[in-house]
C-alpha cells in the first residue's frame, strides 16, 4: 500500500536521528472514504498531522550512503529531506528563527511534566518583487531585481554653466539597485600584467 508522506519531523534519539513521516488528517479521511461502510473514523481523535512511520538515521562525521540506511525508510523521502537540509544551510536562501510553542501546546507539555519545546523555523526567502510598481501596469525602462557593488572609479563629471565643462571626479565604491533587493555577491580579482 502506498502511503503519501505530507510532512517530516526529525530530532535526536539515542545518539541517532529519528525521522518521522507524517500524513494529514484530511488526507487520511479522504483515503479512507471508500471504506466508510466498513468502519468510521473518529476525526476528533486524529491529530492534524499523524505519524505513519518512524526510523532512525545514524549520525556520522562523514557522508552516509543511501545504501547504509534503514531499507524501510523510503529513499525518495530521505533524498528530499537531505536536499532540504542542504538548502537550510545556505545563508543566502533561508531565514531561520526560534519560536516558542503556542499556549495550548505549552499547557499540554506542562500537564505531562515536559519542558515547553522550542521550534526552529526555516523559511525559504521569497523572491524579491518591487513594492513600488503596479504589476498590472505596463512599464518601460529598466527595472532591476538585484543590488550590486559598484567599484570606485573616475568619471568625467560635467560642471559649470550649462554643464558645459568637464573635470575628473573620483566616485567611491557604493551599492546600486533597488532598496531591499537581494545583493549579488561576486568575487573580482584584479590582475596587473606586464
Amino acid at each position: 500500500m502506498q502511503i503519501p508522506v505530507e510532512a517530516c519531523a526529525w530530532g535526536p534519539h539515542n545518539g541517532e536521528l529519528l525521522v518521522w513521516l507524517l500524513m494529514s488528517r484530511a488526507r487520511l479521511v479522504a483515503e479512507m472514504a471508500p471504506l466508510a461502510e466498513t468502519f468510521t473514523l473518529d476525526e476528533s481523535r486524529i491529530p492534524p498531522l499523524m505519524p505513519i512511520y518512524g526510523g532512525t538515521i545514524p549520525v556520522t562525521d562523514e557522508p552516509l550512503s543511501m545504501m547504509d540506511l534503514d531499507p524501510q525508510l523510503p529513499r525518495p523521502v530521505v533524498a528530499a529531506l537531505a536536499s532540504a537540509w542542504l538548502l537550510m544551510q545556505q545563508p543566502l536562501l533561508i531565514d531561520q528563527s526560534r519560536e516558542r510553542a503556542d499556549k495550548p501546546t505549552a499547557r499540554a507539555y506542562a500537564r505531562d511534566g515536559l519542558p515547553t519545546p522550542d521550534v526552529t523555523v526555516v523559511d525559504l526567502r521569497r523572491q524579491y518583487t518591487p513594492q513600488d510598481q503596479d504589476p498590472t501596469q505596463e512599464t518601460t525602462g529598466r527595472h532591476y531585481k538585484h543590488r550590486w557593488v559598484v567599484s570606485g572609479h573616475w568619471r568625467n563629471q560635467a560642471y559649470g554653466p550649462g554643464q558645459s565643462l568637464r573635470r575628473q571626479t573620483w566616485v567611491p565604491s557604493h551599492v546600486k539597485g533597488p532598496q531591499g533587493a537581494p545583493l549579488l555577491s561576486t568575487e573580482k580579482v584584479n590582475v596587473w600584467r606586464r
